[in-house]
C-alpha cells in the first residue's frame, strides 16, 4: 500500500529536478523540441538504438550524456509516474532501517527523495556512470543533504564498502530485457524444469547471479531488499525468483505488480518485492501465471453477440486465454502444427471447430498464449491468420 500523504512532497521533489508530467505524447514531443535542438535530438536517438544493442559500454554512454541538465529532465519526464510509483512504495518501506545502499541510483532523483523523508538515515547511491554520479553529488548538495553520498560502482566488478540494513534496486541488476527467460517444459503447460543447469545459464548470461551474490554480502543480520525491476513475463519472473531463493531470501510481503504510464503508454511491471532471509519470512514463492488477467469468458454474450459486426466473438492475449481454450464444448482439431527449434523451444497453433465457433489458437514455451474465436461464416479469416504463423520465422 502507498502512504499518500507523500505524494505532494514527491511531486515537489520531481518538480525540482525540473521533471514535468505528461498525459499525452504530442505534449510531451512539442516540449522537447522547444528545450532541445534538432541536433540535440537526433544525438539522443542515436544513444537510445545504442543503448538497446546491450553493450555495457554504450549503455553507460547513454547514462553518461542523459545526465547533462538540459537533457536530464526532457528524459526523465517520460518516467514521472514511474517515480511516483516507486518512489512511495520505497519510502514506506524503509521502516527502522538506518543504512541504505540504492543500487544502480543513475542521478540519484529517488535517492535524494529517499534522504530528504529521512534525514536521520545514512544513505549511499551507487551507478556505473560517473556522470550520473557526479550530477548526483552536484544535487544533493544543491538540497542541502548531508546524509546521503554517491560512489561510481561497477557492480560486475566491486562492491561498496559496508553494511546496509535495507538494499534497494529498482530496474538496476536485471537489464537484459531482450533475454527470453528459461522456457516452459511444453507448450502445454506453464511449468518449468528444476534441473540447475538452464537456470546457472540464465544467471550467467545475465549477470544477475554475481550481482545478488555481491549484494548478499552487504545486507546486514536481518536485513531487507527491495526490489523491483522488468520480469513480468512468466519465463523471466520464475528464473529471477529461483535465483533469489537459492540466497536464502524470502518474501516479507506478497510481491505487487504495477503498472504506471510512461506518458501515453501503460507500463505493465515488477513484481515488486520486499525481502527478507528466508527464515524470517511467512509468505511462499509463487511460479504460477497470471490466469485472472484477460477478458471474461461468457457463453450467454458470446449467443448474443451480433455476426454481422466484423469483430470476433472472443479474443484473449492473457495465460487465460488456455484456461478458455480448455473450456471450448465438442472441440474438433481442423488442422495444426508444432514446430519444434533446436534450442527445445516450441510454438504450437491450431484452427479448430467447437459449440461455440470457429476458433484459432497458439501456445509457446515462452508462456504466450492466444485464443481467436469467430463464427463460423468468418472461418476463411482465421484460416489466413493460421497460415501466416506457420510460416512466419520463429
Amino acid at each position: 500500500m502507498i502512504n499518500d500523504s507523500r505524494v505532494p512532497s514527491l511531486h515537489v521533489h520531481l518538480a525540482w529536478w525540473g521533471l514535468r508530467r505528461f498525459t499525452l505524447d504530442d505534449a510531451y514531443f512539442q516540449w522537447q523540441r522547444e528545450v532541445l535542438s534538432p541536433d540535440e535530438i537526433a544525438t539522443l536517438h542515436r544513444q537510445v538504438e545504442q543503448k538497446r544493442r546491450g553493450s555495457s559500454i554504450d549503455e553507460v554512454a547513454f547514462y553518461d550524456a542523459t545526465a547533462h541538465s538540459n537533457i536530464l529532465p526532457v528524459l526523465y519526464s517520460q518516467r514521472y509516474d514511474y517515480y511516483l510509483a516507486i518512489g512511495q512504495r520505497v519510502v514506506d518501506r524503509i521502516g527502522a532501517a538506518r543504512s541504505i545502499l540504492d543500487v544502480g541510483c543513475g542521478v540519484g532523483i529517488l535517492t535524494t527523495f529517499y534522504a530528504k523523508q529521512y534525514p536521520n538515515k545514512t544513505f549511499v547511491g551507487i551507478d556505473r556512470s560517473p556522470i550520473s554520479i557526479a550530477r548526483a553529488q552536484e544535487q544533493a548538495v544543491a538540497l542541502g543533504l548531508t546524509n546521503v553520498r554517491f560512489e561510481c560502482v561497477e557492480l560486475d566488478q566491486a562492491s561498496p564498502a559496508g553494511s546496509y540494513d535495507v538494499i534497494i534496486a529498482t530496474h538496476a541488476l536485471l537489464q537484459a530485457e531482450q533475454d527470453p527467460g528459461l522456457p516452459s517444459r511444453s507448450w502445454k503447460t506453464f511449468e518449468r524444469a528444476s534441473v540447475s543447469q538452464p537456470q546457472a545459464a540464465f544467471e550467467q548470461r545475465t549477470g544477475i547471479g554475481p550481482r545478488l551474490d555481491r549484494l548478499r554480502v552487504l545486507l546486514a543480520v536481518g536485513g531487507r531488499m527491495i526490489l523491483f525491476e522488468k520480469t513480468r513475463q512468466l519465463a523471466r519472473r520464475i528464473p529471477w525468483q529461483r535465483a533469489l531463493a537459492a540466497r536464502g531470501f524470502g518474501l516479507i510481503e506478497q510481491p505487487e505488480l504495477i503498472r504506471y504510464r510512461l506518458v501515453e503508454e501503460v507500463a505493465d511491471d515488477g513484481p515488486f518485492y520486499l525481502l527478507g532471509m528466508r527464515e524470517a519470512c511467512q509468505f511462499h514463492w509463487d511460479e504460477a501465471p497470471e490466469l485472472d488477467e484477460g477478458p471474461l469468458f461468457d457463453r450467454v454474450k458470446l449467443k448474443t453477440a451480433s455476426p454481422d459486426s466484423g469483430e470476433p466473438l472472443y479474443e484473449n492475449h492473457w495465460p487465460s486465454a488456455q484456461t478458455v481454450w480448455e473450456q471450448l464444448r465438442a472441440k474438433q482439431l481442423l488442422k495444426g502444427t508444432t514446430k519444434q527449434e533446436p534450442d527445445d523451444r516450441q510454438l504450437h497453433v491450431e484452427l479448430g471447430q467447437a459449440e461455440e465457433g470457429v476458433y484459432l489458437y497458439c501456445a509457446n514455451t515462452e508462456d504466450q498464449r492466444q485464443l481467436v474465436l469467430v463464427e463460423p461464416a468468418s472461418r476463411a479469416i482465421l484460416e489466413v491468420y493460421y497460415q501466416d504463423i506457420v510460416s512466419s520465422s520463429p
